[in-house]
Parts: structure tokens; C-alpha cells; sequence
């Protein structure tokens, strides 16, 4: 069964790698409708885990209205309309609450519905709107540019998940937080931040100022390693979290050997805002480096 499952992932991932990549590269629509399927899906079965820990969401309006957060951000982009971006969240805030008045009602637990129903849009469509923002960052000029930048924190997550996986498996003898995610160690969390640390400087001394003409300092990417790290380690965690409550092992078995798109997604919905915000504001949060 351990040998079946484990040919199921790497067959998975040898299939959805280069596509995703390719898409990746095509960026524009492309990219936004995949994001846009991938927030409807990991919305779904958050849903479907708030609905087993007893809440009610508005499963069909969060998942509908998260599917379309990447595509506005990329109207937006494209010209289609132009309100504020950070507009986009309010109106949604706005839109769920209003909804909540005949959809639920005083006797449908308003308040839990709408709160659970909101963060779900947000967690998951509004999480993943930023891999489409990192596509089209302004210090990326370029499809290559582009395509490099938004691989950075992608790299990095793929990193931090096998080196956890790979090191807790090996020398892992010391449980991390038992309560919460039984299988992760010390070790595993102490191995991925190093391994993170090494691959983001590697990424950032060879690929960056090849492939998107940029260059930082190496202490900046030792930075951006060790937060990129602990914000997937924690997004590992804050969905352990919120399944044990429910009661589940899987979001869903969408995906052969993987589970559900949220339990591959967990950790890069952490990744990608905090990769965004360090690519954005590096002046602001790392004085010593200007």
C-alpha cells in the first residue's frame, strides 16, 4: 500500500509540474482560471471540514465567490474594470453578510455562517489571488521575470514540505506539536529551515539575476528562507489544525496519493502572501539591507 501511494504522488507530480509551470509561463488567463479552479476546489472542502466540525457555512456563494477573486485580480490587471484591489475583499465581506439575511436567517446561526463562510473565501481565493500578483510584480519585467519570481516561494514550499517529510522520516524522535499533527517533528521542522535557507540562497545567487535580472543580498534570501519556511510549516499546521477539530484525515481525495487540493495547498497559502509582502516591502521590513 506504502509503494501504491508512493507512485501515485510521484506520478501526480511528474504529470502537474511541467503543466503547471507551462501555465505558469503563459501567465495572463491561463494562469488566473487555474488559480480560480484551485481556490473553488480548496474552498469546497474547507467547507466540507467547517460542515464536519459542526459550523454552516455558505458553502456554494464562498466557493463561487473564491473561484472569482484570481480572475478579478487579473481583470483588474487587464483593464476590464478599475476599483481599488483592496476593494475587492470589502465588497465580498459586504456581499456574504447581506447574503446571510435570507440565507440563514435569525434561527441559522447568522453570525458563524457568515464568519466561516467569509474566511473561507479569503483563505483560499484570496490566498492564491497572490501567485497571480507575483507573476506580475513589478520587479518582474518579462514572462521569464515573471515566471521566476512567482517559482521562487513555489520552490521553497516544495522544499520545506520534502526536507520535513524526508528528515522526521530519518532522525525524527522529538514530536513537534502532538495535539495538532502527530506525524511532525522537531527535527523535521529544524531540517526544513535549513534545507530552505541553502535552496533559497542557491535560488537567489544563480536563477534571479539570470532568468529575472534581479539581485539581492545573500543575507535577504537567508531571510526570505527562514520566513518562507515557517510560514509553510505553519499553514501545514493551521490546517492539521482545523481537520482535527473536524474530525477528518483528508480535505478531500481528489488528488491520487495527495489527499485533497487544500492538504497540497495548505502550506503555500501561508507562503505566497508573506513572499509577496518581503518581494514588496523589503526596505520597509529589512532596514538593515537598503
Amino acid at each position: 500500500m506504502a509503494l501504491s501511494n508512493l507512485a501515485a504522488r510521484t506520478l501526480f507530480a511528474v504529470v502537474a509540474i511541467p503543466i503547471l509551470i507551462a501555465i505558469v509561463v503563459v501567465g495572463d488567463l491561463a494562469l488566473a482560471l487555474l488559480l480560480a479552479v484551485a481556490a473553488g476546489l480548496a474552498a469546497w472542502e474547507y467547507y466540507r471540514i467547517a460542515a464536519a466540525a459542526r459550523e454552516a457555512p455558505m458553502a456554494i456563494v464562498g466557493t463561487v465567490l473564491a473561484a472569482l477573486m484570481p480572475l478579478a485580480v487579473h481583470a483588474y490587471r487587464a483593464g476590464y474594470f478599475n476599483p481599488p484591489v483592496i476593494g475587492l475583499g470589502a465588497v465580498i465581506v459586504l456581499i456574504i453578510f447581506a447574503l446571510s439575511i435570507w440565507a440563514r436567517g435569525v434561527e441559522g446561526r447568522p453570525i458563524g455562517a457568515t464568519a466561516t463562510t467569509i474566511f473561507g473565501v479569503l483563505y483560499s481565493g484570496g490566498m492564491l489571488s497572490f501567485a497571480y500578483a507575483l507573476r506580475y510584480h513589478n520587479y518582474a519585467v518579462g514572462a521569464a521575470a515573471g515566471t521566476t519570481l512567482l517559482l521562487y516561494p513555489l520552490v521553497l514550499t516544495w522544499t520545506s514540505d520534502t526536507a520535513a517529510y524526508a528528515v522526521g522520516r530519518a532522525i525524527g524522535r522529538h514530536k513537534l506539536i502532538p495535539s495538532v499533527s502527530p506525524g511532525k517533528t522537531v527535527e523535521g521542522a529544524v531540517g526544513a529551515l535549513v534545507v530552505c535557507i541553502l535552496v533559497s540562497w542557491l535560488y537567489a545567487r544563480f536563477v534571479l539575476p539570470r532568468f529575472a535580472m534581479l539581485g539581492v543580498a545573500p543575507s535577504w534570501a537567508v531571510i526570505v528562507g527562514v520566513v518562507v519556511s515557517v510560514a509553510v510549516q505553519l499553514g501545514d499546521l493551521a490546517e492539521s489544525l482545523i481537520k482535527r477539530e473536524a474530525g477528518v484525515k483528508d480535505s478531500s481525495h481528489l488528488i491520487p496519493g495527495h489527499g485533497g487540493v487544500l492538504d497540497r495547498l495548505d502550506g503555500m497559502l501561508f507562503a505566497l502572501p508573506v513572499a509577496y509582502l518581503l518581494f514588496t516591502f523589503p526596505h520597509v521590513l529589512i532596514p538593515a539591507l537598503r
